[in-house]
C-alpha cells in the first residue's frame, strides 16, 4: 500500500465526488506493451489491472483562485493501471482521461501532456443508483462510449478491506510524459471511504479505444462518496 505525500504548494484543488473502481485483471506484458520508457506495470498476484473511473469533477481551481462554477464542474471518466517509476514509487498510468468541458481537456493535453479527451458526458445520482454516461467527441476513436449504472452498497469498515482493495485505491502519484520526459506528480487526498457495488449496466469500449483488448468477466467493483484532493508539481522522475 502506499502512503500519500504531503504536496506544498499545491499546484490544484480539485474534489472529486461519486466515483465508481472497476477493475479487470490483464497479463502484464500486455500493458507493458502500452507504457512509456521508465514505466513498468505493477502486478498484484501475477497480474496486471487496468482501472475504469467515472465520477463528478467539483471545484477545480488553483490555490487562491475562485472556483468558477461551469468550468470547475464537469464528469469525467478516466481508464488507468498501476506502474512503478524508475525512482521505486508506484503510482498511475492514464490510457484516457474523457472530460465533458473543453477547455479543461486542452489545458490538460497541452500543459500536462495527459491524454485528455473531450467528451459527452453525463453523472446522476438516485439514491444509490449511480449512472454514468460517457460518448467521445474529440479527439477519436470518435463515438467510443461508457454508459454504466451502479448500485452502490454498504460501506466497507476497515477490517473488511484486503491487500487488493488498498492496491486499487491507495494510489498518490501519477505519471505523464512532457517533451519526452517521464514526470511525476503527487495527488494527496485522506483515505478513501469505500462501499459496496453491483454492476447493473455496462456498456464500454474506452479500454479498447486506449489499446487493450476487450476486458473478460465481471469487474471488481468499489463505490466512493468522494475526497478533496491538492496536486502537485510535475517534477522529472530520476533512476534509483
Amino acid at each position: 500500500m502506499s502512503e500519500p505525500v504531503p504536496v506544498v504548494p499545491a499546484l490544484m484543488l480539485q474534489q472529486w465526488r461519486l466515483l465508481t473502481f472497476l477493475h479487470w485483471r490483464y497479463p502484464a506484458d500486455v500493458v507493458q506493451k502500452l507504457l512509456p520508457d521508465g514505466l513498468t506495470a505493477q502486478t498484484f498476484d501475477g497480474t496486471a489491472w487496468v482501472g475504469l473511473v467515472p465520477f463528478m469533477m467539483h471545484g477545480v481551481r488553483a490555490p487562491g483562485v475562485p472556483s468558477v462554477p461551469w468550468l470547475s464542474r464537469f464528469p469525467e471518466t478516466n481508464v488507468r493501471t498501476y506502474v512503478e517509476g524508475p525512482d521505486g514509487r508506484v503510482g498511475i498510468w492514464f490510457f484516457s482521461l474523457d472530460a465533458a468541458r473543453l477547455a479543461p481537456v486542452l489545458a490538460g493535453r497541452t500543459g500536462y501532456g495527459l491524454p485528455y479527451r473531450w467528451s459527452s458526458m453525463r453523472v446522476t445520482a438516485w439514491g444509490a443508483e449511480l449512472s454514468y454516461r460517457c460518448r467521445r467527441r474529440w479527439p477519436g476513436p470518435e463515438g467510443a462510449v461508457c454508459d454504466a449504472v451502479v448500485q452502490a452498497g454498504a460501506r466497507y469498515e476497515d477490517h473488511e478491506l484486503g491487500a487488493l482493495d488498498h492496491f486499487l485505491t491507495d494510489r498518490f502519484r501519477l505519471y505523464s510524459v512532457v517533451a519526452g520526459r517521464l514526470v511525476g506528480a503527487d495527488a494527496d487526498h485522506p483515505p478513501w471511504q469505500l462501499h459496496r457495488g453491483i454492476v447493473r449496466f455496462l456498456h464500454q469500449d474506452l479500454l479498447q479505444a486506449g489499446g487493450l483488448p476487450a476486458p473478460q468477466g465481471d469487474p471488481l467493483v468499489h463505490t466512493s462518496p468522494g475526497v478533496k484532493v491538492r496536486i502537485g508539481l510535475w517534477h522529472g522522475v530520476p533512476n534509483r
